[in-house]
């Protein structure tokens, strides 16, 4: 039961933004529970409200506004990381966040099973 990250482009049709449709753009996915057992262990110590959030049986939205919030909250899992994997499931965690800020029309959906 991982915690899959993706990004989604918004396409918006007409001006009201009413009609959204969202259209997954990059995924990093967790389906060795990587990102879970992260978060285990930052979960509750006030550094992490954002990462804190995140459920593997609910969605939950990350809009580019909080990336900089992210990216911060990211880099408390890089302390604890404990193994090249984990290292590598944040750095790319990171690049989609970054790609996010930059794209302005996207939002990264962390996604359970």
């Amino acid at each position: 039961m991982g915690l899959d990250a993706v990004l989604y482009r918004v396409v918006r049709a007409g001006s009201s933004g009413r009609r959204s449709s969202y259209v997954p753009v990059q995924v990093v996915s967790d389906d060795d529970e990587v990102l879970l057992g992260l978060l285990a262990r930052v979960r509750g110590g006030g550094r992490t409200p954002l990462l804190d959030r995140l459920d593997p049986v609910r969605d939950a939205v990350v809009v580019p506004e909080q990336g900089a919030q992210l990216l911060a909250e990211l880099r408390c899992l890089v302390e604890v990381a404990g193994s090249q994997r984990e290292t590598d499931r944040i750095r790319a965690l990171a690049a989609l966040t970054r790609r996010c800020l930059r794209e302005r029309d996207a939002e990264i959906r962390f996604e359970g099973d």
